[in-house]
């Protein structure tokens, strides 16, 4: 194990960076994206109304965060799998979830807010953490592994 590790430390060093950025998004969230919903669902949201949003700015505030989580997924999958169908099928499955995702929240946002929070609330989760990632790793190591 400890030579195979040996033998991929590029990899393993590009995995950690890769790792490593989806803990700085997390942690500058409030200084890199526009989303009112941070401070609102840390609190006590289910007494408040909805926060008032600029809904173009949150619209792609949450969509650049989406691009760059994927992005960083999808080369955290490169690296584990060494698989490139993997990866085209994961670009396919990111882009499809990406949009119905957004197009949810938005939907949900617009017609239903007060009454989903929760809805909101797991929705946006999709949306701004790298959820998928940790849903495909064990799928696909599965698949790879029962093929």
């Amino acid at each position: 194990m400890l030579q195979h590790l040996l033998k991929n430390k590029t990899y393993l060093s590009f995995g950690i960076i890769l790792l490593l950025a989806l803990v700085a998004i997390r942690a500058f969230e409030n200084q890199i994206f526009y989303d009112p919903f941070l401070d609102y669902f840390k609190g006590n949201f289910t007494n408040n109304h909805l926060p008032k949003v600029n809904v173009v700015k949150l619209f792609f505030s949450m969509g650049f965060r989406y691009y760059i989580n994927s992005m960083i997924s999808l080369g955290i999958l490169y690296i584990v799998f060494r698989d490139t169908k993997i990866t085209k099928f994961s670009i396919f499955l990111f882009s499809l979830f990406g949009m119905v995702l957004m197009i949810s929240f938005f939907f949900v946002m617009i017609k239903f807010g007060e009454a989903n929070k929760m809805t909101l609330f797991y929705i946006r989760r999709f949306i701004i953490q790298p959820i998928l990632l940790m849903l495909f790793i064990p799928a696909f190591y599965y698949h790879k592994k029962s093929s």
